[in-house]
């Protein structure tokens, strides 16, 4: 008699739920359907051109495009830090940049170099559901910090002084994905100061920055020499498929990191490195498409509580409308299937971000275009009417 193999409890993770969502919204499309999407935090648009012209140029002269170095090549990297200097005023040394496969394999690489299995990590909640699912894959323990309206949704010194046993890091996002919201300078460095006097590891979530809409975000590399910091090209850069992300790592990590990537990763995709050090030049197409997402979150913000979605989250970045939907339903789950079933426009359910009262809330995307973005609040309104 066969004997069956041992299945690891590591992989029994909840899912990212946003990726159901989306493979409802596809099996509408292929049978006929139509949908607006609503549901995925990806811009409509497409690479800069630049990066595009590099890439088809690369692939015309049949370069061989192998590995590169497990850090990144050194004219990305260059460029990173080059990014630092302009955009924020930091000098940040090359030698502490990384290149990623994205920022899942930024997280990856960052949460197994800083934490050790059975450490406790503190974030939002509702937060990126990939933090605590990565960090439960590898043996870390999520600690969420129940925030709401009155934390601005993102975490205080008061919530985690009441932690104990107490915590080994703490992750910040600014701006936050489900929620939009921001730190201040002076938040951010108030974390920063409790996290050193704590020996707590930060690490600095800023997938979203060039995304804001009033208020520019502050890097944690300008505060905290400690902390990791993690960036992508998915999101402002435009370039979600590239899977390209990158880290600022502290000294005392770097090595680490190196010797994991070289197993987990080898290096990431060659033609997106060559490819992305063209986008650093495209600010001027990157901002066309912010000017955008300011009309798509304006016209959400002025629309949506015609729909009776009245109570939002301050969207102060990123491109999401976080709304309680607490007066509609406690089922956001079955609610966004309603939606979707009924009007066609992809939704993401709160139980993503938050397990225990994500299903109270709804997020919408408004990173498609002022077309989708209209087209769905006339028909949610429409909706709620009927």
């Amino acid at each position: 008699m066969s004997k069956q193999p041992k299945v690891s409890k590591r992989g029994a993770i909840p899912p990212f739920f946003v990726m159901e969502v989306m493979r409802a919204a596809a099996e509408r499309e292929a049978a006929g359907g139509e949908v607006l999407h609503m549901e995925v935090g990806q811009p409509s648009t497409g690479a800069p051109k630049a990066v595009l012209d590099k890439a088809a140029s690369l692939l015309a002269g049949g370069d061989p495009l192998g590995y590169t170095g497990a850090l990144g090549i050194p004219p990305l990297r260059a460029a990173i830090a080059q990014w630092y200097r302009d955009r924020y005023g930091v000098a940040v040394p090359e030698s502490r940049v990384v290149v990623t496969t994205g920022s899942s394999g930024a997280f990856q690489l960052g949460f197994l170099a800083a934490f050790d299995p059975g450490d406790r990590v503190a974030m939002a909640s509702p937060s990126y559901p990939a933090y605590r699912h990565t960090l439960t894959a590898i043996g870390v323990e999520p600690v969420e910090l129940p925030t709401g309206p009155e934390h601005r949704f993102q975490p205080t010194i008061a919530l985690l002084e009441q932690l104990d046993p107490p915590v080994q890091g703490l992750i910040v996002a600014s701006p936050a994905n489900p929620t939009g919201t921001m730190l201040s300078r002076e938040e951010l460095t108030a974390l920063s100061d409790w996290c050193k006097a704590n020996g707590v590891r930060m690490v600095s979530d800023e997938i979203y920055h060039g995304l804001t809409y009033g208020t520019d975000a502050v890097t944690a590399a300008e505060i905290n020499e400690q902390a990791l910091v993690v960036n992508s090209f998915s999101k402002y850069f435009s370039m979600t498929g590239w899977r390209l992300g990158w880290m600022i790592v502290p000294d005392d990590l770097i090595r680490s990191v190196e010797c994991l990537a070289q197993n987990l990763f080898i290096s990431a995709p060659t033609i997106s490195q060559i490819a992305a050090v063209e986008a650093f030049a495209c600010v001027e197409e990157l901002e066309g498409h912010i000017a955008r997402y300011a009309r798509n979150r304006a016209l959400l913000l002025e629309e949506l509580p015609k729909a009776g979605f009245s109570n939002l989250a301050p969207a102060d970045g990123a491109f999401y409308i976080y709304a309680d939907v607490s007066a509609m339903t406690d089922d956001s789950e079955a609610l966004a299937k309603q939606i979707l079933d009924d009007t066609g426009i992809a939704c993401t359910p709160g139980i993503d971000f938050d397990p225990a009262r994500g299903r109270r809330f709804l997020r919408f995307s408004f990173a498609g275009s002022e077309a989708t973005i209209a087209e769905a609040a006339r028909r949610l309104i429409a909706w709620s009417q009927r």
